[in-house]
């Protein structure tokens, strides 16, 4: 696995839309104070073209520019970090115009989530270089930062090797006011053994993702699970998975699909984030309709961490060896 280097101060931070772009005045704000905050901490910023343009999709701009786009801050060498603004639908678009191979040759960190997932899964499995499954830049631009930003750019600078669940979470999306708000943070953070284990520990190297994304690039060129599992069978797979919009029987059949593909035969364990949105016409519970597919694979599995659409969440080093521990409602993710 290629590791990038960690960022310091007097290098250059990379800003493009991989999927939507930023209309709303208040994000716009938002992104531009966090450029800010990022310059009066010694970094510089380059911003792509397509950051605050969009169709009459959501997309902010053809698949082909945002691969062209992406592609620059890649191949420059100046760039050592790579944040996407924001998730979106669309990301897909621009697979088929990434320069893979300069990935390889040009390794540097790229940041985001959601559909996001589309390109850091297929950097992380094809080019075998790890990604950061973690905040947008936007979280950046809150006033005062607030400690899971601090640890975001800790984990990019490499001083932060450990993270600790929060005390408390978002439990919906919230509309700005000013465009610098902080995470509205509103339900206690409880994270769940699955079969109401003590305390469960997995070790492994981390692979995942959004799920309403993997579950379309199963297959696809683009998907490198089974020489990824196949290299690192012997350090165990730590699956990290977290879903946007999923009812039950949606869910179920994607993780069923997974598994009979062979991608969980190496896993050693599966860590689960907070469902934005899960929809269920028979009241089963999330846990329950994981479980029903997964629960005979007999490794442990954690619901509700710290991971996804409901922030605040962790940085998540996709294609890192790490120890990820759960008791007694509380979390803790370090990397080896």
């Amino acid at each position: 696995m290629i590791f990038p280097k960690y960022i310091k101060k007097g290098d250059t931070i990379g800003v493009t839309a991989t999927s939507s772009g930023i209309l709303n005045e208040l994000k716009q704000k938002r992104i531009k104070n966090a450029i800010k905050n990022f310059e009066n901490r010694g970094y510089n910023v380059k911003v792509t073209d397509n950051v605050y343009t969009s169709d009459w999709r959501g997309c902010s701009s053809t698949g082909k520019e945002r691969g062209e786009q992406f592609n620059e801050l890649v191949k420059n060498k100046d760039v050592s970090c790579i944040f996407s603004v924001a998730g979106g639908d669309y990301l897909m678009e621009m697979l088929e115009y990434v320069d893979f191979e300069s990935i390889k040759n040009n390794p540097k960190w790229f940041q985001g989530f959601s559909d996001n997932t589309t390109l850091i899964y297929p950097i992380v499995t094809k080019c075998d270089v790890a990604a950061v499954y973690g905040c947008h830049i936007s979280d950046f631009g809150m006033k005062p930062w607030q400690k899971p930003v601090e640890n975001a750019l800790g984990v990019l600078e490499g001083t932060v090797k450990k993270q600790e669940s929060f005390d408390f979470y978002e439990s919906d999306r919230h509309e700005y006011v000013t465009g610098f708000e902080g995470y509205c943070n509103d339900e206690k953070v409880n994270w769940v053994n699955g079969r109401g284990e003590e305390k469960i520990e997995i070790s492994g190297r981390l692979v995942g993702g959004c799920l309403d994304v993997l579950a379309f690039l199963i297959g696809t060129k683009y998907d490198g699970t089974e020489q990824f599992i196949e290299k690192y069978k012997d350090d165990g797979i730590v699956w990290v998975l977290e879903s946007f919009n999923m009812e039950d029987v949606v869910l179920i059949t994607h993780l069923w699909q997974m598994k009979e593909k062979g991608y969980f035969k190496n896993a050693t364990g599966f860590v689960f984030g907070r469902p934005l949105m899960y929809n269920t016409w028979i009241e089963q519970p999330y846990k329950d309709a994981v479980m029903s597919v997964l629960g005979d694979l007999n490794v442990p599995i954690i619901f509700d961490s710290d991971i996804g659409h409901k922030g605040p969440q962790f940085s998540v080093i996709m294609g890192a060896k790490a120890k990820v521990t759960s008791k007694n409602g509380k979390g803790v993710l370090e990397y080896a």
